[in-house]
């Protein structure tokens, strides 16, 4: 797409980045509105080039960034739940892989085994994939990535039960 714009609006990437920074616009809904509005761009040009203008430059969060940000304000009480259970789970395997993303931080071996999200400011939610398993009063079901899930408030619920699952998910990924 960013390669036809000069085809299909008449304009550069660079040359849409000096129109937009001429507008004195912020917000991505307005920048895309002045595109529309003032210089017949359509929608999806119009908001791929706002997306591009407000990227560019913009360096990519690191993975500390990621969980320092999942942490922050009122679910900061549970990031010393979640370095308990990180740690046990690096115990795993030298392949075990911490993958933090946005909201939650997927922990991988050859696949994804489970997902840890704080779900609150009072609990992580741990999905794990297994596959198979009954699930039971602490052990229970879910639905999307993970086939199970685990609720945990305290740095005592990364016990043996939950290390257990995460072990028997990470040998079958």
């Amino acid at each position: 797409m960013i390669d036809n714009l000069p085809k299909n609006t008449g304009r550069s990437l660079q040359e849409w980045y000096a129109v937009l920074d001429e507008s004195k616009l912020v917000k991505h809904s307005e920048l895309v509105a002045h595109l529309k509005r003032e210089h017949q761009v359509s929608h999806g040009y119009a908001n791929g080039i706002v997306l591009q203008y407000r990227g560019r430059g913009a360096p990519e969060p690191s993975d500390d960034d990621l969980v320092e940000a999942q942490y922050a304000g009122p679910k900061a009480a549970l990031r010393p739940v979640y370095d308990a259970l990180v740690a046990q789970v690096r115990g795993l395997g030298d392949d075990v892989e911490i993958s933090p993303k946005k909201a939650g931080v997927s922990l991988r071996r050859s696949k994804q085994f489970a997902l840890v999200t704080p779900s609150s400011a009072r609990r992580l939610q741990v999905g794990i994939n297994l596959k198979g398993t009954s699930p039971t009063d602490r052990l229970e079901p879910a639905t999307g990535m993970c086939t199970h899930q685990v609720s945990v408030t305290a740095v005592e619920d990364v016990d043996d039960e939950l290390l257990g699952w995460l072990r028997q998910a990470y040998e079958q990924s």
